[in-house]
């Protein structure tokens, strides 16, 4: 419980589970039955909830406005550039070139896989928030060029972009919980792509390919504004395509890689090359410098001499913007609700319970992982959270090496599991796949659930091999 709130009053956690669990049904009424915006809806149940747990009346309003503007504070730029970007892309054709470039080397009937793999590339070194919508726009080339259901295409590389968040570093929530644990951030991620990878083909990819055909007919959403189809000369070339979209990975690795050497006491802190990592490699301003790149390479270079470039990029970033301004506030809503329940305590009631039932270390920290994500949304902070609370334990067990790594990939496997209303991913991830919350349901959170679980198994594998 955070410590500055004033409580009317406290509620044992059986009484909190409940609440939690009424909470989530409540809000499945108002947006599924009494079809209430999924902004309001969330808004609602975050102060009710937060009243019924006993938080003091002068202290609702500051913990539903602190989770919106935490959560808004950490995706607005991701979704706003990301989506600019995106835009670009498909308006100047770059979709489509990069999309005949995959289908001719692929072929049609292996579209989805290479969508995926394309994803999971992608998906390395870039939050999945910004990665993903920088992606959307190729996805929806490639399923309007084959036709067919939207989902066919989608969930694969929903699929890769879940797995490579949740397991590898350099994501925050994995390179969090291995270093509060001890564990060597190498072997995590050599662990992780051990055990990532056959869970992105069962878990994620073909998963996706299973549940696709629950809706045959589901359509290509049109969220970036309407498609344009650019004839062959007005195209850009492969190369620039590929540049506009690996300049922000580079960025962003560059940034990671300084980060390692400098804590690794390789590098200096005081160096122009670590000074320069920390202002172009944060994924807010990579992204940044990447559309103002493509803005020049992409829309106003190939278009000059033809008149008023400045209003007509204008009008591009107005048209990219506005379908994700409800996004971004149903998002936001997302991290209000999270909050509340954090703010309730009931995450770390559950966690200390299991961590004191005496079983399997493993095990113990897969579980407490998974009651954290449940009670507040975050991936990150279910497995910087899991890791601290861990972390003794381990350390009194003695492990180290691929045993420990195994141990902390496991935790972050519980990281991604059981994606609800509190998560910002459900929601910029459906709301951007046009799917209703109910199909959100059905997809993410059940491939988000499957890849968790199978992350977990494996990597006790790994773990039994390893002690």
């Amino acid at each position: 419980m955070n410590e500055e709130l004033t409580l009317a009053f406290e509620l044992p956690t059986p009484a909190l589970l409940a609440l939690a669990l009424g909470s989530i049904l409540l809000l499945l009424v108002l947006i599924v039955k009494v079809k209430l915006h999924a902004f309001f809806s969330l808004i609602i149940v975050s102060l009710i909830t937060a009243l019924a747990a006993g938080i003091a009346v002068e202290d609702v309003l500051s913990v539903v406005v602190g989770g919106f503007s935490t959560t808004v504070g950490n995706v607005a730029l991701l979704i706003g550039f990301g989506a600019v970007l995106g835009r670009l892309v498909e308006v100047s054709g770059g979709a489509q070139v990069l999309a005949d470039k995959m289908l001719d080397t692929f072929g049609e009937k292996r579209a989805p896989l290479a969508l995926a793999v394309a994803s999971l590339f992608y998906a390395f070194p870039i939050f999945l928030d910004a990665g993903f919508i920088v992606m959307l726009p190729v996805i929806y080339t490639v399923a309007r060029r084959l036709g067919g259901s939207f989902m066919l295409y989608v969930l694969p590389s929903i699929g890769a972009f879940l797995m490579m968040h949740a397991l590898t570093p350099p994501h925050p929530g994995p390179t969090a919980a291995a270093t509060v644990m001890g564990a060597d951030v190498g072997l995590v991620l050599i662990v992780a792509l051990m055990v990532g990878l056959p869970t992105w083909y069962l878990a994620g990819y073909r998963l996706g390919l299973v549940m696709a055909k629950g809706y045959p007919n589901f359509p290509v959403p049109n969220l970036f504004g309407e498609s344009r189809v650019t004839e062959e000369h007005e195209r850009p070339a492969f190369g620039t395509v590929i540049f506009v979209l690996l300049l922000p990975l580079a960025l962003i690795f560059y940034n990671a890689l300084s980060n390692t050497l400098a804590a690794d006491g390789r590098i200096s802190e005081d160096s122009f090359g670590y000074a320069l990592s920390q202002l172009i490699g944060p994924t807010p301003v990579a992204l940044l410098i990447s559309t103002l790149i493509a803005m020049y390479l992409l829309f106003l270079k190939p278009r000059k001499g033809t008149g008023k470039l400045g209003d007509a990029m204008s009008d591009l970033v107005d048209n990219a913007l506005a379908p994700v301004c409800s996004i971004i506030l149903i998002t936001g809503a997302g991290g209000a609700f999270g909050a509340v329940l954090t703010a309730t305590g009931i995450g770390g009631s559950i966690a200390e319970g299991l961590d004191a039932m005496g079983l399997p270390v493993i095990l113990a920290g897969f579980l407490v992982a998974v009651v954290i994500r449940v009670a507040q949304g975050s991936a990150t902070v279910a497995a910087t959270t899991a890791g601290g609370i861990m972390a003794p334990g381990v350390m009194e067990l003695g492990l180290d090496g691929f045993a420990l790594a195994s141990l902390v990939v496991a935790i972050v496997a519980g990281s991604i599991t059981f994606s609800h209303f509190n998560d910002s991913g459900f929601w910029l991830v459906g709301r951007f796949c046009g799917f209703d919350t109910i199909t959100t349901l059905k997809t993410w959170s059940v491939m988000a659930t499957a890849i968790g679980f199978m992350a977990f198994f494996l990597s006790w594998g790994v773990y039994a091999l390893a002690a």
